[in-house]
């Protein structure tokens, strides 16, 4: 059988303080890249066609993100293509009273769309293969559980294919995320393993796979690899990754040593950095060493006109005089990690203190996510 699996979309994910007919740019841009990664599945000819979890960036989705996944569920099925869906971190509700976007989905669409939502393990039986879905669980011990049974429901005379949804500690990590589930990836036991959860396209090993992203959420997702979709063949076992174009590049300008220069000197090559930036683009541009007070001195309105082509630039000055104190204090990236032992050191008597650990985690991860 030929498989074409598409990884996180995020509809809805929204960034960058840019609105087009009401409507934030970038997500536009998701939208548009997830309706292009269903064609480019669609165009492979496959036998089925899996979706690994978090299409949504949320477990309450816009009317206008769930039209889009309806709008694309409907395309699939009138081509005949059988379809799987898994949940993922973003899109599973944390309390499973609350309801799951993916239940409306499911029974608007039937046995055409198996969608994978109660956050329990199910087997899938399609001509010559089975699909063992594990999806999006509460915690790492109901995601074990699912994922023994999924081993002890493999089928000795056909294809087992497993998909699911977690961190494993295999792949190098780019940033914290939330309700993220880490597992060993020796848990894994099929034939063959597609999963979604990772933004960057990976072999873990022989026989397992992310599927990466459909776009770039931000320069931690190494946007210099292409994002699409995966191409699985499981008489042969190969797994082949299939690009997107036209996405909006992401683009990191060659940085500045500002040690030692004037303001003028600064002024005149951060003016020649960002007038390089492509058209559209989201861009970034390090200034090593700079002075403070050059960097104060920097003409903000020359610098938006030297880069009018781009959609945003962003600069990341580090600053000559103030290296050593800023080495000292925690990252950005590492806030989300500290958050609980801060939390820990407060006195919050009246306070709950739970919801506080966790909301705190949600919003600088989120912070994080948005700043890379």
């Amino acid at each position: 059988m030929r498989i074409a699996a598409l990884g996180d979309a995020h509809l809805g994910r929204s960034s960058l303080p840019f609105t087009c007919d009401g409507v934030n740019v970038r997500e536009l841009d998701f939208e548009a890249s997830f309706q292009a990664a269903v064609e480019l599945a669609l165009a492979q000819e496959p036998d089925a066609v899996l979706w690994l979890g978090d299409v949504f960036d949320h477990p309450r989705p816009t009317y206008r993100s769930f039209l889009v996944v309806q709008r694309a569920l409907t395309r699939l099925r009138d081509c005949g293509v059988p379809v799987v869906a898994i949940t993922g971190n973003h899109d599973t509700p944390r309390l499973p009273g609350t309801g799951s976007p993916y239940a409306a989905l499911a029974e608007t669409f039937g046995d055409a769309v198996r969608i994978v939502h109660r956050m329990a393990y199910e087997r899938i039986e399609l001509p010559g293969l089975v699909v063992h879905a594990v999806p999006q669980m509460l915690t790492a011990e109901a995601t074990v559980d699912a994922l023994d049974q999924a081993a002890a429901a493999r089928d000795l005379d056909r294809t087992n294919l497993l998909l699911a949804h977690p961190l494993v500690p295999a792949v190098e990590r780019h940033y914290a995320d939330i309700n993220e589930i880490e597992v060993d990836d020796r848990l894994l036991r099929a034939d063959l393993v597609l999963l979604g959860h990772y933004h960057v396209h990976t072999q873990v090993r022989s026989g397992v796979w992310y599927a990466g992203s459909t776009d770039s959420f931000s320069f931690a997702d190494d946007p210099g690899r292409a994002k699409g979709i995966v191409v699985l063949d499981t008489d042969d076992g190969r797994c082949r990754h299939v690009g997107l174009s036209g996405q909006r590049p992401l683009v990191t300008l060659p940085g500045i040593d500002a040690l030692g220069l004037s303001p003028d000197e600064v002024a005149s090559l951060v003016t020649e950095r960002v007038a390089q930036v492509p058209r559209g683009a989201v861009a970034r541009l390090y200034l090593d060493g700079v002075d403070p007070e050059a960097y104060r001195l920097l003409d903000v309105d020359a610098v938006r006109e030297a880069g009018a082509a781009a959609l945003h630039v962003k600069l990341e000055p580090s600053f000559v005089d103030t290296a050593q104190p800023v080495d000292d204090l925690a990252d950005l990236a590492s806030m989300p990690a500290r958050w609980a032992g801060y939390v820990d050191g407060q006195d919050l008597a009246g306070f709950d203190e739970e919801r506080i650990r966790r909301l705190g985690h949600e919003y600088l991860v989120r912070a994080v996510e948005e700043a890379g």
